[in-house]
């Protein structure tokens, strides 16, 4: 089984993230230019304060008729964020994820920030392991017929 570990060493440990005190348009053009649908918003270095998602922009600031640019992440960002360990299994993270309906979620090692899954990166490593063990049952039905085509 798969840890989290896992998928972080497979598409990597890069943590983007902005402080509370810049603005929500910052956090939008960050967004934008990354390709990527949320932050980590750090105290210190590496430090988890909160996340903000592009969810949160448009809920909290297009929506409410405030301006992005006069509005501090602070105030909108999610304070209290679900973050798991290296340790933690795949299927662990599927379960909290569909259960509280959570996008992105932190990794956290010795109070640091070391990534951020999302559903598609527990997806591929679930369908990856699902092939690998098709892949073993077929090779072992292969040998049990004698190396005979089925």
């Amino acid at each position: 089984m798969d840890t989290v570990k896992d998928i972080l060493d497979a598409k990597g440990r890069e943590v983007i993230s902005i402080q509370a005190s810049q603005s929500v348009l910052n956090a939008i053009e960050i967004m934008s230019d990354r390709s990527i649908s949320a932050l980590i918003v750090a105290d210190g270095p590496s430090q988890l304060a909160g996340i903000i998602a592009e969810r949160d922009c448009t809920q909290k600031v297009v929506l409410k008729d405030r301006i992005a640019r006069e509005t501090p992440i602070s105030e909108i960002m999610t304070r209290n964020v679900l973050h798991v360990r290296e340790d933690t299994l795949v299927d662990t993270c599927m379960s909290l994820m569909n259960q509280k309906n959570i996008r992105h979620l932190p990794v956290v090692e010795d109070g640091q920030v070391v990534g951020m899954i999302t559903p598609s990166d527990v997806f591929r490593s679930i369908l990856k392991e699902q092939m690998l063990t098709i892949e073993e049952l077929e090779s072992y039905i292969f040998e049990e017929r004698g190396g005979e085509g089925g």
